[in-house]
């Protein structure tokens, strides 16, 4: 079994390719290695995977494609694309940039796709198509036609074009809408990662709102649980929620964080953001019933995990 994974040094791209090998699948990793965060880091997250004979990094821009087609080579099974621009802040400053990298960049794989006769195509989309979604929890059914920022529009319109791809070319192609993912090797960026940090340090921690907004946090495990169980069961068109199914809000987030530091932070609140939805809350019965998907890390586990690994770096 060969696999191509794009975001491969990633956070996700980097679990999902350690837990690939783990199980004798071939991997060629495909990351170019942003400026988005510290390239040291995504190298770090990597590090692992490199000693495997099994393992095989191309260095590549997914715009590229030719530099897909030579990662390709032919022999490929099954793409997981999980590259992207990622943030949804970011993305309402640089929405071309965006556009260009999560849109055009999922077009060229799956032109590759369509010219090798690869068959089975994940796709990494997000819950935040959701937008701010009234009805709770958020099913795969909902009507997801409102994004709130660039940065989802971009991954609803990446499902649709997998959506037209299946229809022409008859790929068995899944989309999996990840909610709020963390756990080690979190981006630097999101709201657990720096918090612990500036907590540790006796530093202020910047809270947008009033702490009441709700994640549904879920465990790196559990998304690539749901990330591999997609990958074996990938058939037809489909779309799944991969998320935990128990929100909490940013407030009681932070006491999480304050209970595993064994420190107290100090809260500096400020004006919601543009483009932040209230509430994330995935609906998993669909995964549940087709893929076996059964999310088992709870927040005061899966906090006390990440603590632990961070005070390791």
């Amino acid at each position: 079994m060969k696999a191509l994974v794009t975001g491969a040094a990633g956070f996700i791209g980097s679990h999902l390719c350690e837990r690939l090998l783990a199980q004798n699948w071939e991997v060629v990793g495909v990351d170019n290695f942003d400026e988005f965060y510290d390239k040291k880091i995504k190298r770090h997250n990597i590090e692992g995977c490199l000693k495997n004979k099994i393992f095989h990094l191309i260095e590549a821009d997914i715009r590229d494609s030719a530099a897909i087609d030579k990662a390709i080579g032919g022999d490929i099974e099954i793409i997981v694309h999980l590259a992207a621009r990622a943030g949804v802040r970011p993305s309402i400053e640089n929405p071309s940039l965006y556009t260009d990298v999560n849109v055009n960049g999922t077009m060229v794989l799956l032109e590759a796709a369509k010219k090798y006769n690869i068959r089975k195509f994940i796709f990494g989309s997000s819950s935040s198509v959701y937008g701010n979604n009234k009805k709770v929890p958020f099913s795969e059914s909902d009507n997801v036609d409102f994004p709130i920022s660039p940065y989802a529009a971009t991954k609803k319109a990446g499902e649709l074009i997998c959506h037209a791809y299946h229809h022409l070319y008859g790929m068995d192609i899944t989309c999996l809408r990840y909610f709020t993912v963390y756990g080690p090797r979190q981006r630097p960026d999101l709201a657990i990662h720096k918090f612990a940090k500036l907590i540790e340090k006796g530093k202020p921690i910047q809270i947008y709102g009033d702490g009441t907004m709700m994640r549904d946090f879920t465990y790196i495990d559990d998304i690539i649980d749901g990330t591999v169980a997609a990958m074996e069961r990938c058939f037809g068109f489909n779309i799944y929620n991969i998320g935990h199914s128990h929100p909490i809000t940013v407030n009681d987030l932070i006491a999480e964080i304050e209970k595993a530091l064994g420190k107290k932070a100090v809260k500096e609140y400020l004006p919601p953001q543009p483009g932040d939805v209230e509430r994330t809350y995935a609906d998993v019965t669909k995964a549940a019933k087709d893929l076996d998907y059964n999310p088992s890390t709870t927040i005061q586990t899966g906090i006390a995990k990440f603590v632990a690994w961070l005070k390791k770096q």
